[in-house]
């Protein structure tokens, strides 16, 4: 397992290089993040890009829900969004985007609802796949990771608000307002 890196690091907002080698040491790289991405807990992590453990590669895997098994996308590019502008994660009434390299910070995002990817597999094979609802939101989160962009960048683009977690009276976590001015 390799840790998360988090904020203000400068490997989440270089852009990621390609992978050209699609061999051993790429094969231990999605062992690790198979394994990290497993490990969350607090939140639980959905999805993981390749500088969120410190490795400026275009890889990130996904795992959409508990029972979903684990994707992996090397060198993925949107070819296509399509459909409405959608917040967080609509088919759960969550509308607030985080990131495991950005702790217990959430914002809004709008993504589009679904969009085509040209990907490789593990063994460098092509495929082109379409996605929709809330993989689509984690797989426009994790390429912006590869493109260098944080999700709480894109909240300030779109004049958006940003809430950190904080403790009330009764030590109940709840969301506050972080200034931004």
């Amino acid at each position: 397992m390799k840790p998360i890196v988090t904020v203000p690091n400068p490997v989440l907002t270089a852009p990621a290089a390609a992978v050209t080698a699609f061999d051993r040491t790429l094969a231990a790289l999605l062992t690790h993040m198979r394994e990290t991405l497993l490990a969350t807990v607090d939140p639980k992590g959905v999805g993981l890009a390749a500088p969120q453990v410190g490795v400026s590669l275009r890889v990130f895997i996904t795992k959409p829900t508990v029972k979903a098994p684990i994707r992996e996308f090397i060198n993925p590019t949107i070819m296509r969004r399509t459909g409405d502008l959608t917040n967080g994660v609509p088919e759960r009434g969550n509308k607030l985007e985080g990131c495991l390299s950005i702790p217990h910070i959430w914002g809004k995002v709008s993504r589009t609802s679904s969009l085509t990817l040209r990907y490789q597999d593990a063994k460098g094979t092509a495929h082109e796949e379409s996605f929709k609802g809330f993989i689509a939101t984690i797989i426009q989160h994790e390429t912006d990771h590869l493109s260098g962009i944080l999700f709480t960048q894109r909240v300030l683009e779109q004049k958006g608000v940003l809430y950190q977690i904080v403790h009330d009276e009764e030590g109940k976590e709840v969301l506050e307002e972080i200034p931004l001015h």
